[in-house]
């Protein structure tokens, strides 16, 4: 659905994050005078009667009845489709869409496909890889647009002028779907690997699998690139799209640390500040990205080099008094925080888990720390009781200090005090940041300040935007 189909039908916003303004400033620049409401909370009410947009009506309450008097409620990717209120709006003839898909339904060439566009997905490492993506784009001498849901709302670059020569797009399982519902078609789709995750926002472990594999399963890309080496996407079959494999022996993937192209080796990736073997790994999926696309890959691998890692991502932001300090604060799910541990294998480590509580099953987790547990973790945040007592048969039984904390102070002063002289303190929680944070980066700077670094000096993400 493009922009200019909302003449004449009545259209709301729901949510005023980032995503939001986005909205409205991309509605006002194409139909400056159709009528708009908003649904918001009261503190976000102000800042958008700040505006002075006479055509905007603002309400702090959106209820069933309420949503179901639009036709069209262009809703924040945070907002889930399958809360009480939005599914009877939907029952009743509301159609919910997000600014992903509007992004893409006004880009869609006369076949569908939205060229030069390579969109990632994936549970763990998509940030990552997208930013890898474009650093090695912007490499090959594209100018390359990173957005998406690693900062950069797809309605903020619109109409950039001149436009990019590609766009390197992650997207959320929030937004998947949005490509699907758009009508258009990605040039290369990347999906990277599935777990468990958000449950509370897509209800269910299936539905979440089922919405994340939208990106492939209903937006029929022209190229599809999966993970060979994950078990679910292994007997993913999409006749609409042409698919190709990365982490199999034919293609791009790892033996051990060496990267390879088939048989020819081609560097050691151990060098490459990549956080973590998995993000090694998916260089393999960027290269093939832009084999895809046409674009001779190998003499780009050696470009991973000068890769800056991303911020709160098992970033090592220093050592004091004997203790390193890493940041792996964008962690909501036990296997990224597995991941994380696996990353600083035989050092001595107090780990930070717990935050929001999504019903996420941690009973996997539990049993890799009957072999595998660091010297010391600490539980934190909302679902920290439920883990420590998962965890705490098997401390008694491994032989780890298991300890409890009830909020982010307390849990750091707890770890150095664990440590004492020297080891890693690792924050990888596991889980989401709502109700202590306002998300994932809020975290990390306050972890940032509690370690005695600048904040300021962490959390820039660079190449964001477009470049």
């Amino acid at each position: 659905m493009r922009i200019s189909q909302f003449e004449g039908q009545r259209v709301a916003l729901w949510g005023w994050g980032r995503e939001g303004r986005a909205a409205h400033r991309a509605i006002r620049e194409r139909l400056p005078a159709l009528p708009l409401t908003l649904f918001c909370n009261e503190a976000e009410a102000a800042d958008a009667a700040s505006l002075g947009d006479a055509g905007l009506s603002i309400e702090t309450q959106a209820t069933a009845d309420s949503l179901s008097a639009f036709e069209v409620v262009i809703k924040s990717p945070g907002i889930s489709p399958n809360s009480p209120a939005a599914v009877a709006a939907t029952a009743s003839g509301t159609r919910f869409i997000g600014g992903t898909s509007l992004w893409f339904a006004e880009h869609a060439g006369d076949n569908g496909v939205v060229l030069n566009t390579f969109c990632v997905t994936g549970t763990k490492g998509k940030s990552t890889t997208t930013s890898l993506l474009a650093h090695l784009l912007r490499a090959s001498g594209r100018r390359t647009a990173l957005v998406g849901n690693i900062g950069v709302p797809m309605l903020e670059v619109l109409d950039p002028q001149p436009a990019p020569d590609a766009w390197a797009i992650e997207l959320s399982s929030y937004q998947t779907g949005d490509v699907a519902v758009s009508g258009a078609h990605p040039d290369v789709a990347v999906v990277l690997n599935l777990f468990p995750e958000h449950l509370d926002w897509h209800g269910s472990e299936a539905r979440y699998i089922e919405d994340k594999l939208k990106l492939v399963t209903d937006a029929h890309p022209r190229i599809a690139m999966l993970n060979a080496a994950d078990p679910r996407l292994a007997t993913l079959e999409l006749p609409h799209s042409e698919i190709r494999w990365f982490n199999r022996t034919d293609g791009w993937h790892l033996r051990e640390d060496d990267l390879y192209r088939g048989d020819v080796f081609v560097m050691d990736t151990r060098p490459l500040l990549l956080p973590g073997r998995h993000n090694r790994s998916n260089l393999c999926a960027v290269l093939t990205a832009l084999e895809a696309a046409g674009i001779e890959a190998r003499p780009l691998a050696a470009h991973a080099q000068s890769f800056r890692p991303l911020p709160n991502r098992l970033q090592v932001m220093g050592t004091r008094d004997g203790i390193t300090w890493v940041n792996d604060s964008i962690s909501t799910t036990p296997h990224a925080t597995l991941a994380a541990l696996d990353c600083f294998a035989g050092r001595r480590i107090a780990l930070l888990v717990g935050g929001h509580d999504r019903g996420v099953d941690w009973s996997e987790f539990a049993e890799h720390m009957r072999d595998g547990a660091p010297a010391t973790i600490v539980t934190m945040g909302a679902n920290g009781q439920r883990i420590h007592a998962l965890l705490a048969p098997v401390a008694r039984e491994a032989g780890f200090t298991l300890m409890a904390a009830g909020t982010l102070p307390e849990a750091v002063a707890a770890a150095r005090a664990a440590l004492g002289e020297g080891g890693v303190v690792l924050l990888s929680p596991g889980a989401p940041s709502f109700g202590q944070y306002k998300d994932y980066v809020a975290r990390g700077r306050h972890f940032a300040e509690l370690a005695g670094f600048d904040p300021d000096a962490i959390t820039a993400i660079p190449g964001l935007g477009i470049a």
